[in-house]
């Protein structure tokens, strides 16, 4: 029991926080990608990339969890899996084209280097674990590779497969005997949420790039701050903590299948959200006061809807309240999508003081749900 307590305090290294910033070029690269063709076609496409990006980004934030990065042999398997990443992010804008095979094997090597470094944890059991689910992921890598190869729709249907095969893999090989330190888990998947908000912190400057600095364009660029700084909120004002607390209460053999609904499902719906607010931001910051296309008011209302909708999905999967809140505010902030037919910033204001009402609503709600505190006589 006491290693199992020094286990749960254990914080995230240092070489991890460098393996996230591969994370950063990834998300920017999948922002870029719908960007550059906000179509059905470039919605999809970014979704299996991130589908399958994710599963395994996760993987190995499982992976360090239970097998810290604390010998030379395990950081240089971490800078292998790492180097691959990057090939994997450097790929991305023609994965569906010229690059699909320099990114199903870069993603090959990804699960690899995974597979192997999972097999020096300390556990039996989790041995035991990483061998069962090494068929499923070597398999998906298989049909990355394949399709990335193959290229044409035959890339659509294989990538398809992939990503359904991995999200599925939890539901038909029970992940129980992976072992789950929360405080080291939840901190370590929090720092990649900060990391994937960071990029539309990004977009507002990428945005802005060569246009003249007048109080319009200050104006724009602090409520688009503004908007992604109520998303960080929505997360980091108290769910972090909540999840950890809501982790460290569940039996040890519950934690996996939690961890998956929670930083997994709901976490790659989140991450989505936040591309295409990205994307969306890009395209509305440089000519705030002007009618937006559809393309970019349907990303910045359906990619804010979708952040707080996965919001929505993390709480009720660990069982934090309220979440009604937040649910209407995913709906409302499809209202939106019309404001912005008639004025970039109108649509970012909107959505930036929808936010913000939610929020303060609920911690008003919060606070008279609370007693008070007993007076001293």
């Amino acid at each position: 029991m006491e290693a199992r307590a020094q286990e749960e305090v254990v914080s995230v290294s240092t070489l991890e926080l460098f393996f996230d910033l591969v994370f950063v070029f990834t998300i920017t690269q999948l922002t870029t990608v719908l960007v550059e063709e906000p179509t059905v076609r470039g919605v999809a496409q970014v979704l299996l990339m991130l589908g399958v990006i994710w599963w395994m980004y996760g993987g190995y934030a499982w992976l360090t969890n239970v097998v810290p990065p604390t010998s030379a042999d395990r950081r240089l398997l971490l800078l292998g899996g790492m180097g691959a990443f990057l090939i994997v992010a450097l790929a991305i804008p023609k994965a569906f084209g010229d690059d699909g095979a320099a990114f199903g094997i870069a993603y090959a090597v990804v699960v690899l280097v995974h597979t192997a470094t999972f097999t020096r944890a300390a556990s039996a059991t989790v041995v035991q674990a990483i061998v069962r689910l090494a068929p499923f992921n070597l398999t998906t890598a298989a049909l990355v590779l394949a399709g990335g190869i193959a290229g044409g729709d035959a890339q659509y249907v294989l990538w398809t497969l992939a990503f359904l095969c991995e999200w599925l893999t939890p539901l038909v090989n029970d992940p129980g005997d992976f072992d789950i330190s929360t405080s080291h888990f939840v901190e370590r998947h929090g720092l990649v949420l900060i990391v994937a908000l960071g990029e539309s912190v990004v977009a507002i400057g990428i945005g802005a790039a060569g246009l003249g600095l007048d109080a319009g364009l200050a104006a724009v660029a602090i409520l688009a701050l503004l908007l992604t700084a109520c998303l960080w909120w929505l997360y980091f004002g108290g769910d972090d903590e909540a999840a950890e607390r809501a982790l460290a209460a569940a039996p040890q053999a519950r934690r996996p299948m939690l961890a998956i609904y929670s930083f997994g499902y709901a976490q790659l719906a989140m991450l989505l959200g936040v591309i295409a607010t990205a994307a969306g931001t890009k395209k509305a910051i440089g000519h705030p006061f002007d009618a937006l296309k559809i393309e970019p008011a349907l990303m910045l209302g359906a990619g804010v809807a979708l952040f707080v909708a996965a919001e929505v999905m993390f709480r009720l999967a660990l069982a934090i309240e309220p979440r009604a809140l937040r649910a209407g505010a995913a709906v409302l902030a499809l209202a939106t999508i019309p404001l912005g037919l008639v004025s970039a910033a109108l649509q970012i204001g909107a959505l930036a003081a929808l936010l913000a009402a939610a929020i303060v609503l609920e911690r008003r709600a919060a606070g008279r749900a609370t007693p008070a505190a007993p007076r001293s006589p």
